[in-house]
């Protein structure tokens, strides 16, 4: 009631939200290992439902809590952009709040990039597998930039050709 600000301390506190890039590149994965090991082992599965039981996990799946952390930041986002457009100008806090939001729209960033980038690993993966693995493909530096189909004309005959290109 004294000094009703949080700009200021969601500053401090942003720069740690980055590291919820890592957390979300691990997402997809994190959620197919609690699926295949449910659907694995039966005393897995037991100890998951009994956990989800108790009264602190508000009868709700474990997938459901690994979920909470990727929607934060964007939460955040959210209500720090309601905040600021709800306070006026010339308050203490806006600076501090203008400021937190930068920093946390640069960690939302930061997470959509992190899943930009495994979506791209994944796809360069499926390409590798269906080229026969013949090309190591496969490497971070590597980008997909585009691909579909295209139609190669034939310098001779003027032919046109189908072809799938991976760019």
């Amino acid at each position: 009631a004294t000094t009703p600000r949080i700009g200021d301390i969601l500053q401090k506190l942003a720069p740690f939200l980055k590291m919820y890039g890592e957390y979300v590149k691990n997402f997809d994965n994190a959620m197919e290992l609690v699926k295949t090991w449910t659907e694995r082992s039966p005393q897995f599965k037991f100890i998951i439902q009994d956990i989800q039981k108790e009264k602190v996990c508000g009868n709700l799946t474990l997938q459901h809590h690994m979920l909470e952390p990727v929607q934060r930041i964007p939460r955040y986002e959210m209500l720090l952009k309601d905040y600021l457009r709800k306070l006026p100008q010339d308050s203490l806090d806006w600076k501090d709040a203008e400021k937190s939001l930068e920093i946390i729209s640069t960690a939302a960033s930061h997470s959509n990039s992190a899943i930009r980038k495994m979506e791209n690993l994944k796809k360069l993966l499926e390409i590798y597998e269906m080229l026969g693995e013949e090309e190591d493909i496969v490497n971070p530096s590597n980008e997909l930039i585009k691909e579909g189909q295209i139609l190669k004309l034939a310098a001779r005959n003027t032919s046109a050709q189908e072809r799938y290109l991976f760019l």
